[in-house]
Order: structure tokens, then C-alpha cells, then sequence
């Protein structure tokens, strides 16, 4: 029989996992660093199997990577492979934009609707994280309005690539605003049927926001 102990555990790898991102993604842990499952138990106040548990949820949203015999360790890809990703998010996210405007609906219309005056909300109160985690669901749900899977996969594995260069980008309000006019700008254009305007602004909007990246790491520290 399980033990009270391991019966309250069950729940917590959500939690853990949500923890660890926040660690990852604020600098704390750092890209290329081994993440210790014994370090992690003690100052999460756990035993490792939740830890373990968690880092597999790291692992399939592609923030950490397993490596063979040495552990696993926080992803890092360099300057040149992020913009080639930027490169192949653009091309598939303009599909996506054209290919929705041929199967937007009501109840799609409405979601996409909500998350632009939820993006607005998160702006105006500065909400780096919360943006940017309806930002991903923005950019889903026209992936899922293209009705292409492959093209959806794709996208989701480019997009967990780039973490860790996406998420300290939301975190300048001007950014957030600048990203969520280009989103809104998206969906009038699906709303409307522009299709070959869904696909050019949903490209530049990807593009722009590589420019602007960029632009913040090349900055001085």
C-alpha cells in the first residue's frame, strides 16, 4: 500500500515542473546546467521522484534536454540556430494564417478574441509570464485552425527550441504591446478572409519579432 507521503507526492511534479520553469526561464538555472535531482528534492522538500517526474514534463516541453550517461541539462542553442528557427516559424505560422481563414468559426472567434483582451490585460499590468504563456496559446489555436498536423508539430517543436530566447522578451511591456497589435492585426485579417494578408502580416509578425530579440541581445549589459 502506498504511504501517505507517496500519495501527497503524486500531485506535486505539475507544481515542481511549474517551479522549475520560473528558475529556468528567471536565470537562476542556466543554459548548459545539469539539473541535480538530489539538490532539487532537498530545497523543493521532496523526495526525487516527483523531481524526476517533473524534469520528464521539462523534457517533452523541450526546455531540458537528457543527454546519455552524463544527466540532464538545461537547454541552450546558439544566436545562428535561433534565427534559422525564426526563419521556418515564419514560413509555417503564414501557412497556419492563410490555411485559417478557411476554417475560422464562431466558438474559434471567440477564443481568439478572449486571448487578445487577455494579452491586453497582461500588458497593461506588466505580466511578462502570463502574456507569454497566452501568447503560445494564440499562436495554437491558428496552428490548430491551419487543420494541418504535421505543420502543428513542426511549429511546437521550433517553438520549444527557442524558450529560453522567447521568454525574457516578454518581460518589457513595450514588446508585449508591440506583439499582441501584430496579433490583432492577424486575426482581422482571418476574421475578414484576407488570406494572403493573414499570411503576410503572420510571417513579418514572426520576423519582426526575431528583429527585435536580436536587437535586446545585442544590447550592452
Amino acid at each position: 500500500m502506498e504511504s501517505a507521503k507517496e500519495k501527497n507526492e503524486q500531485g506535486l511534479p505539475p507544481a515542481i515542473a511549474a517551479k522549475l520553469k520560473c528558475l529556468i526561464y528567471g536565470g537562476e538555472i542556466q543554459p548548459g546546467e545539469r539539473l541535480n535531482e538530489a539538490a532539487l528534492a532537498l530545497r523543493m522538500g521532496t523526495s526525487r521522484g516527483p523531481i524526476r517526474e517533473a524534469i520528464r514534463m521539462l523534457t517533452g516541453q523541450g526546455l531540458v534536454t537528457a543527454v546519455p550517461n552524463r544527466g540532464v541539462f538545461v537547454r541552450e542553442i546558439s544566436v545562428r540556430e535561433m534565427l534559422e528557427i525564426y526563419e521556418l516559424r515564419a514560413l509555417i505560422f503564414g501557412f497556419a494564417a492563410e490555411r485559417a481563414c478557411d476554417h475560422l468559426d464562431e466558438p474559434h472567434r471567440a477564443q481568439l478574441e478572449e486571448l487578445l483582451d487577455q494579452m491586453d490585460a497582461a500588458c497593461e499590468a506588466g505580466k511578462g509570464t502570463a502574456y507569454y504563456e497566452l501568447n503560445l496559446g494564440f499562436h495554437t489555436l491558428i496552428l490548430e485552425l491551419s487543420g494541418n498536423q504535421r505543420a502543428h508539430q513542426a511549429y511546437d517543436d521550433h517553438v520549444k527550441a527557442l524558450h529560453l530566447f522567447r521568454r525574457s522578451f516578454f518581460n518589457s511591456p513595450g514588446n508585449m504591446r508591440r506583439s499582441n497589435a501584430e496579433h490583432r492585426a492577424i486575426y482581422e485579417a482571418i476574421a475578414k478572409g484576407e488570406a494572403k494578408r493573414a499570411r503576410a502580416l503572420a510571417e513579418r509578425h514572426v520576423l519582426s519579432g526575431r528583429e527585435r530579440l536580436l536587437a535586446r541581445l545585442e544590447r550592452p549589459a
